[in-house]
């Protein structure tokens, strides 16, 4: 009898409670917020992944995510040791891919980022499986990582693409060296860096410009290739495909790329914002921009519940093109008089032809 009492006292005195201070005793908005869990899975840890997970977190911060208040993330890199041959086989990295994808799928995040193509195809299946969303950046090709074309991502997918017209790309440098005639081109079974390789080949062609390629492996030195393709095969410039190969060992064959190219005084160009002393021409999309268009897609399937099916795939609609006047003067190369009449004077020296939007 006296519990009921004083269960009854206790009720009418919170019936006399001020509506303050019962707003007081309840749990308050913030204490309620979402923790949003967020996966992330690449393979190989280069400088250009980590701006695209800076541009990542930059979009979701722009729509009010944030890691440590209403964002839980979990980040994977799968790596492997250059040092011994045979251990970037595909079968390799397609079986740590899948048993990273399965302990994710097993997880349950609201959502998983795919740096690069390998993380991208090798993943997603699992993940539409499980009715996990994906988006995916840094990627070259869409179509490479599993994607019905380049707008188009599939059930369960999207994201942000570097993609560019390889074509347009092709018609600046035929333009700025009239007098190539062949490219050489070095690159590795990156996804991206074939899929670079193939559409420079083609684009080539069209305009009357041959490439030459090389295929190396991960752990192998770029200098025998480039000696091949120079004092061989003729090539007049050397070009920089998309892949991972050049941002490894501390950037060791770029660094090797672009001081051949100072010593025989031939032109190389990248298709890549990427690191690469030496280089004449950069041209591409940049990683930081990319991931925030990737940031801002994950926003919307995090607070909006969008399906990833219906957001298309999103790209930088203009490359950034950058010069180095230093290295241009070195090759006693002037740009045409149209070209230079759209440059302007960007960071650390380097002229600006276009920038990200």
């Amino acid at each position: 009898m006296r519990k009921v009492a004083g269960i009854l006292t206790l009720v009418l005195l919170a019936g006399a409670l001020p509506a303050r201070a019962m707003e007081a005793l309840a749990p308050t908005a913030m204490e309620e917020t979402h923790v949003f869990t967020v996966e992330v899975l690449q393979v190989t840890d280069i400088e250009p992944f980590q701006e695209a997970m800076t541009g990542f977190l930059t979009g979701l911060k722009n729509n009010g995510i944030v890691p440590g208040k209403n964002l839980r993330l979990n980040r994977v890199k799968i790596d492997f040791d250059v040092e011994k041959g045979g251990f970037w086989s595909r079968i390799g990295v397609l079986m740590r891919i899948r048993e990273e994808a399965t302990r994710i799928a097993a997880a349950k995040p609201d959502l998983v980022l795919t740096i690069g193509t390998p993380a991208t195809r090798y993943a997603r299946g699992i993940l539409e499986d499980a009715g996990i969303p994906l988006v995916f950046t840094a990627v070259a090709d869409p179509k490479e990582a599993g994607c019905v074309s380049l707008v188009d991502g599939g059930e369960g997918v999207t994201g942000a693409t570097l993609h560019t017209d390889m074509g347009d790309t092709v018609k600046l440098v035929q333009q700025i060296f009239p007098q190539v005639r062949r490219i050489g081109m070095v690159h590795t079974d990156d996804e991206n860096g074939v899929a670079n390789v193939n559409a420079a080949t083609s684009s080539a062609g069209q305009l009357g410009i041959a490439v030459s390629s090389k295929l190396v492996g991960k752990s192998d030195s770029i200098v025998p290739s480039l000696k091949q393709l120079y004092g061989q095969g003729g090539v007049q410039m050397f070009a920089v495909p998309l892949d991972t190969y050049y941002g490894l060992r501390k950037y060791e064959p770029a660094t090797d790329l672009g001081d051949f190219g100072v010593e025989n005084q031939v032109p190389v160009v990248t298709l890549a914002l990427m690191r690469l002393p030496g280089a004449v021409l950069y041209v591409g999309a940049d990683f930081g921009y990319v991931g925030a268009l990737s940031g801002n897609q994950a926003a919307r399937i995090l607070q909006r519940h969008v399906k990833p099916d219906v957001m298309p795939i999103l790209k930088q609609e203009e490359p950034t093109v950058l010069i180095d006047p230093r290295r241009l003067a070195a090759l006693n190369v002037a740009l045409p008089s149209a070209i230079m009449a759209r440059t302007s004077v960007g960071r650390d020296g380097f002229w600006q032809i276009g920038a990200a939007k």
